[in-house]
């Protein structure tokens, strides 16, 4: 078999929002990104047999480890932003268990959301690029299974390896020394600030990315869907700003409806960036 267009490395989960839960987690935002886009693509993740499969679009592949629990977040809305508490959460996600055949890849996107993606699975594929959203590394849990900032001590040969870095401004509040240091040691990097738009870093550079309007119904998985187009964008141009401005516009679309039912397939993003254009230019 070919290697899948576009690899996302993450646990899938369960969120719950009050009394509704819908699967998520950020590799399946990702990846669900790409296949709307037009590429072929994969997740390697870790779930128990709770977890929905059949809910994913059919031809996304799915590569899971087992475990006895399924990452699974309480949601919930306080003053400075989400709240998260954890419920469960499955099996951690290394080198060997990547299929063989996925290694070709050549987009690939860790998405760890509790620390579960080893930093090594970067290196592991020798001709993609590779990019990475460091929120789940900087998330610890307590016994009660809340969740709060922690410092993630970025290893020389992930940094040295990644083409680009994603991350929210709610991430990397109090950490700004270190998102200051990553940014400086890989090419790209862009922090997200939901309606205040975005900073894109090239090279150390900072520019900044002016937002796109949006009615907001439901914010879960914007950045994912945001750092999946920026590399597909990337990818395709070599236009670090072209593809912040189409991952500017793919995620203020997906927020437009709950979970993944709005992010955009290709014809809708053109459309959309056509329009965001014409107004920021």
């Amino acid at each position: 078999m070919s290697a899948p267009d576009f690899v996302a490395i993450g646990h899938v989960t369960l969120d719950h929002f009050g009394a509704v839960t819908r699967p998520g987690g950020a590799a399946l935002y990702a990846a669900i990104t790409a296949h709307r886009l037009g590429l072929s693509a994969a997740i390697l993740t870790s779930h128990a047999a709770d977890f929905p499969l059949d809910a994913l679009p059919t031809p996304i592949e799915v590569a899971g480890v087992e475990a006895p629990a399924t990452t699974a977040f309480e949601h919930r809305e306080a003053r400075g932003g989400r709240v998260l508490r954890v419920l469960g959460a499955a099996r951690p996600l290394a080198v060997a268990d990547l299929p063989a055949d996925w290694r070709p890849a050549l987009l690939v996107l860790l998405a760890p959301v509790l620390q579960e993606v080893d930093p090594m699975l970067a290196a592991a594929f020798p001709d993609a690029a590779v990019g990475a959203e460091v929120q789940g590394w900087l998330r610890a849990v307590d016994r009660d299974g809340a969740v709060s900032p922690t410092q993630w001590k970025a290893p020389d040969a992930t940094l040295g390896r990644l083409l680009a870095i994603f991350a929210s401004g709610h991430d990397v509040r109090g950490q700004e020394s270190q998102i200051t240091e990553w940014v400086q040691r890989v090419p790209l990097a862009v922090v997200t600030a939901g309606a205040a738009g975005a900073i894109l870093y090239v090279n150390g550079d900072r520019y900044e990315v002016r937002p796109r309007k949006t009615r907001e119904v439901d914010p879960t998985g914007a950045g994912d869907v945001f750092a999946a187009t920026f590399l597909i964008h990337y990818d395709r141009d070599g236009d670090p700003w072209e593809a912040a401005e189409a991952a500017t516009c793919a995620a203020s679309l997906s927020v437009e409806g709950e979970g993944w039912s709005t992010v955009p397939d290709a014809a809708t993003l053109a459309a959309a960036l056509e329009a965001y254009r014409a107004r920021v230019r």
